[in-house]
Formats: structure tokens, sequence, C-alpha cells
């Protein structure tokens, strides 16, 4: 029953009829993760795919002397790894949760042989598959485009629809990962981030209280996000 509440949390298993949703959940393996523990390597066999239910996840890359590149972020809801299936057979990044939690994982050969006797669920798999190339494609737009604090200003409405709480007027919330992951993130450098931080305090756009952001002037944050001009 666990997992059956689980996958009904996701796009890729939505519109699918009771019957494969309980084929579903019969050959999904429940795993849980430590905050730090990675789940699968860069270049490991892709053996299966994942549904995160609790925690965080994060999906990264190592360079050779050591430096971490962050791709996404998944959060419960959202599978992971399934693109793997249709690629060289390796997993293309790593898996390291970011916080303690859980997931199904869902081995290859079972999930595709399920797959083959039903048209409906594949079509789901790729609307996914879909979702999720527009999402990287959103973020190396801004990648290339936007300035550092208008990414992070992205970032902040992003995480307040998902995480904040708001009190008077104002939104408050804890960045799921450090500073440093976090300018990884967004594809630059801690000194950089911090002078965005700084750059949107002084704007009073926010107030920073350790890992806590607290919101003042959403309207502006959003209009920041939206722009691409030099800050």
């Amino acid at each position: 029953m666990e997992n059956l509440q689980t996958l009904r949390k996701s796009l890729l298993f939505s519109g699918v009829d009771q019957e494969y949703l309980d084929q579903i959940a019969a050959i999904a393996h429940r795993r849980s993760f430590t905050k730090g523990e990675t789940l699968f390597a860069e270049g490991d066999p892709a053996v299966g795919f994942y549904l995160l239910d609790k925690g965080g996840v994060k999906l990264c890359k190592i360079s050779p002397d050591g430096r971490e590149k962050v791709l996404h972020f998944v959060h419960p809801g959202e599978t992971f790894a399934e693109a793997a299936f249709f690629g060289d057979g390796k997993y293309p990044a790593e898996a390291r949760g970011v916080e303690a939690g859980e997931a199904l994982f869902f081995p290859k050969e079972s999930f595709m042989g399920l797959l083959e006797r039903n048209p409906r669920f594949s079509l789901n798999l790729i609307v996914s598959l879909s979702l999720l190339l527009r999402r990287f494609a959103r973020q190396i737009e801004e990648l290339s485009f936007a300035e550092v604090p208008n990414r992070l200003a992205a970032y902040l409405i992003e995480l307040a629809e998902r995480k904040s709480t708001s009190y008077q007027g104002k939104s408050y919330l804890d960045l799921e990962m450090k500073k440093g992951e976090l300018a990884s993130r967004l594809g630059t450098v801690s000194e950089t981030l911090s002078r965005a931080f700084r750059k949107l305090k002084e704007e009073n756009i926010i107030e920073v209280e350790g890992s806590r952001v607290i919101i003042l002037d959403m309207k502006a944050l959003v209009n920041l996000a939206g722009s691409t001009s030099k800050g």
C-alpha cells in the first residue's frame, strides 16, 4: 500500500490503470539512504531507475581534480535515472543523498517488460522524459544568459513555491544545500554567489539569517528573475 501511495505522487505514473499500478508496485524495491550516501556513481551499469519518496537527492558530476558540478536536485515525487535506459547502459552522473530519505527502485528488466505490455504507460514515460529535457534546457538557458543575481532570484522563487512559510507578508525558507553547492548549481563560485546575496539584501529584496532566507519583496524578486540585464 505504501508503494502505491508513492506511485500516485509521480507524473510518470499518472493516468495508469490500477491493474498496472499494482504490477509496478510489485516490482518496486523500497530503498532507504542517508545524507551523503551514493545511490549510484557515474559510469555504473544502469540496472534500474528511482522514484524519490522522501528526503532529497542531487545528481552531480565529479571532475578529475575532485570538483563537483551539481546538475539537478531531485525532490519527492520525481523520478531520476530513467534516461539511462536509452543511453549506453551506464549512469551518466552520480546520485547522492542531500538529506536522509527513501526511494523506490525499479529494476530495468522487470520495468521494460511492463512497458512492452502497456502502450499508455510507454507514452507517460515519453512525457516524463520530455519534461526532464525541458528542465535541463531551461537550466542551460539560465546559465548562458542570466547574471548570477537573476539565477539566484529564480532559484529562491522556485524554492519558495515548494518549501516556504509565510508570516506578515514575508516568505521564510531554508536553503536546501550549502552555499558552495548552491554556487555550483547556479554555475558560479562561492564569492560571486555571496555578492549576489549581498546585492539582494542591499536592495531590500531579501534578508539572510544563516541558512534561512526571508523574502521581503516577492514582486521585486520575480522581476529580477525575469530579467537578463547585468546585475
